[in-house]
């Protein structure tokens, strides 16, 4: 079975953080609703947004997320979390502190 290509990207804006995770196995409505109810229990989270289409799941917060607690409510929900393949650095910071 091969994998979808995964992206993971944070942006902090004012107090809000947004990450996108991809998620494999998501079909239907009841799919969205399932992972944005597990995903909307998850400490800090203030939105979940579900693009059935792509697999991408939004996830609005607080503060930055626990990757691994977010993986967990994708699992509870009965799917998986793709292992991201590279972070996209927050707004305003440098992936190796050389950019300006």
């Amino acid at each position: 079975m091969s994998t979808p290509a995964t992206t993971t990207a944070t942006t902090a804006i004012a107090a809000t953080t947004t990450t996108t995770y991809t998620v494999t196995g998501m079909t239907c409505g009841h799919c969205v609703s399932s992972v944005t109810a597990e995903v909307g229990k998850v400490a800090g989270v203030t939105g979940v947004q579900v693009d059935l289409a792509t697999g991408g799941v939004t996830v609005a917060s607080d503060r930055v997320l626990d990757d691994a607690a977010v993986a967990a409510a994708v699992v509870e929900a009965g799917y998986e979390v793709v292992a991201p393949a590279a972070e996209t650095p927050a707004q305003g910071a440098s992936c190796c502190g050389s950019c300006h």
